[in-house]
């Protein structure tokens, strides 16, 4: 049964909008804050309220900023308001030339693969860097015939586009049961039913096997579950992680090395990076 959940939704006014707005979702990101849409005037973020606390904002360093003017408003609300809220401010993403990520009500594109999202206070729609970073990594890989899984799938949006080019079979996991329900819709609503979507955590990877996985979740879960990632790929997998800083991939990589991994190559976006490494 799929659980109610109460967000925290705030608003922020940004002067000048840019770079700051992009620096103020990644330090709010790595305060917990796990869902952006940026407006015309700065950013919508949201943070689940039982993740919530007053202090909240207290280490974001760039409200203190001199050189920028950032203020906030914020208020809860209900997830059946998000779908409101993402029509209002969801514009289209463009990744390389061959990919676009869009809701429904925006006009199709003439690109190879054009996602359809909605992504109800799921993770994943390609305005955040890691997922953005991720979209790339993948359309530069060759995914024909891989199996392949996508932990800590959100909306699903990593999992369509390797099943678009080519993977099979493709499992889908996240803990979260908004984000399992809503990769339910999404890979439906993409044509890519076949794409098995399941809600648990790292357990459920007892005993399987994948030529990709792909993880864009946070440091701290990568680093105790890249072991079990490690047992689940096949001999010359390929394993794609985000949800980090640059001043992170030492630490991430070493992990990586102690189970047998080696780096291959980073992108970089905004201080985020999205790294593949190879089994």
């Amino acid at each position: 049964m799929q659980k109610n959940t109460t967000y925290i939704e705030y608003t922020f006014k940004v002067v000048p909008i840019e770079p700051a707005t992009d620096i103020l979702i990644a330090e709010l990101g790595e305060a917990g804050f796990e869902s952006f849409v940026e407006t015309e005037e700065g950013a919508l973020a949201y943070i689940k309220e039982e993740d919530w606390h007053a202090a909240i904002l207290n280490y974001i360093q760039i409200l203190e900023h001199p050189n920028f003017k950032i203020e906030h408003t914020f208020k809860s609300i209900e997830q059946e308001n998000w779908n409101a809220t993402w029509e209002q401010n969801f514009n289209p993403i463009q990744v390389g030339e061959a990919c676009v990520v869009r809701a429904p009500f925006h006009e199709k594109p003439n690109v190879k693969y054009d996602i359809v999202i909605e992504p109800k206070m799921s993770f994943g729609t390609g305005h955040h860097e890691t997922t953005h970073m991720m979209l790339e990594h993948i359309l530069s890989h060759d995914f024909e015939n891989k199996s392949t899984l996508d932990m800590g799938s959100g909306t699903g949006v990593l999992a369509i586009l390797a099943a678009m080019k080519g993977a099979t079979p493709v499992t889908a996991i996240d803990i979260d049961n908004w984000c399992y329900v809503n990769a339910l819709e999404n890979v439906e609503r993409n044509n890519h039913s076949k794409i098995n979507v399941c809600e648990g955590d790292v357990s459920l990877l007892e005993g399987k096997k994948y030529d990709v996985i792909i993880a864009n979740i946070n440091r701290n879960i990568l680093l105790a579950d890249i072991p079990a990632y490690v047992k689940s790929l096949n001999n010359n997998g390929v394993l794609f992680l985000s949800g980090f800083y640059l001043e992170d991939i030492p630490t991430i990589s070493l992990k990586c090395e102690e189970v047998g991994l080696k780096f291959e190559k980073n992108l970089k976006k905004n201080n985020w990076v999205a790294v593949k490494y190879v089994f």
